[in-house]
């Protein structure tokens, strides 16, 4: 164990994700001779074989496997460590790395910022954008420390996640496509043009729920990714889509809203790791977060 480096554990899990030492070595900066070398000098200390070459790509060893994990957690430990003592280096706070869906960053985060900011000016966040597993990775990884995303997630030993708004569904329908009253079934709407959230995405998942619970299976003339783009082809007159409850929150010309019968709802979640050290940055963040989902609730 003494001989251990971190640059050692840093090329592990780059070459065990990337199943390339080249790749492994071009994210470190570093030859691909001097990664394989960091290799060999941990697999020796270790005493069991981590990485084995199959044609032209690594592949994680069953011993591999079970080092993984923890070497994963080891390495975020120390980024939580380095990121804890933010406060302290030249008067500088580390910046908050935070993942979120694309339509909570357009219609939740904004309140949240400026109250973030009101108290504690001097925090940096840095955002990304992407979908719930990609998302739920980086936190597992330790490249993100907090998630606002779409639930479920897995379970997952090392992560935590709760609720802390629950979105509405809505029906978004063109002007000419319009149906009588308010509220429209999953038969209704299925029997028109129906452009729908990518299929890899939790929201997707509640919308076909919605649909199956009522045994009608949806056909979508096509499926996207992003929420504003589908706005702007229902509007356009192209289809009738099912989108998030808070996207809708304003009118959109060409098109109108309807509630859905019966109703259905996304759960949106703030997911961290159960050892990620909760300094005031985080604290503030996650507590502002909750105070602006209870006025959307």
């Amino acid at each position: 164990m003494e001989g251990i480096k971190f640059r050692h554990l840093q090329v592990f899990v780059l070459a065990a994700e990337t199943e390339s030492l080249t790749a492994a070595a071009q994210e470190l900066g570093v030859s691909q001779p001097a990664v394989s070398q960091s290799l060999r000098e941990l697999e020796a200390l270790i005493g069991a074989r981590l990485l084995e070459r199959s044609g032209r790509r690594m592949r994680i060893t069953s011993a591999g496997q079970a080092f993984l994990g923890p070497v994963r957690r080891a390495l975020a430990a120390v980024r939580d460590g380095v990121a804890a003592t933010g406060d302290y280096r030249a008067g500088q706070i580390a910046p908050l790395r935070v993942g979120m869906g694309a339509t909570a960053c357009i219609y939740l985060i904004p309140p949240v910022l400026s109250l973030v900011r009101s108290t504690m000016p001097q925090l940096r966040l840095a955002i990304s954008i992407g979908n719930t597993s990609d998302i739920v990775r980086q936190i597992e990884t330790g490249e993100l420390d907090v998630g606002l995303v779409t639930l479920p997630v897995p379970p997952n030993p090392i992560l935590t996640s709760r609720v802390v708004l629950r979105d509405p569904l809505l029906a978004l329908v063109p002007n000419d496509m319009a149906l009588l009253g308010d509220t429209v079934t999953a038969s209704q709407l299925s029997a028109l043009p129906l452009i729908l959230y990518d299929a890899d995405g939790n929201t997707r998942v509640a919308t076909d729920d919605w649909f199956q619970k009522a045994s009608v299976i949806p056909a979508p003339v096509m499926e996207l990714g992003s929420v504003e783009a589908i706005k702007v082809l229902v509007a356009s007159g192209l289809g009738a889509a099912v989108l998030p409850g808070m996207a809708l929150a304003a009118d959109v010309p060409g098109a109108v809203r309807k509630r859905l019968r019966p109703a259905a709802y996304r759960s949106l979640g703030v997911v961290l790791r159960r050892d990620r050290t909760l300094d005031r940055g985080l604290r503030l963040f996650v507590s502002k977060v909750e105070t602006v989902a209870s006025s959307v609730n």
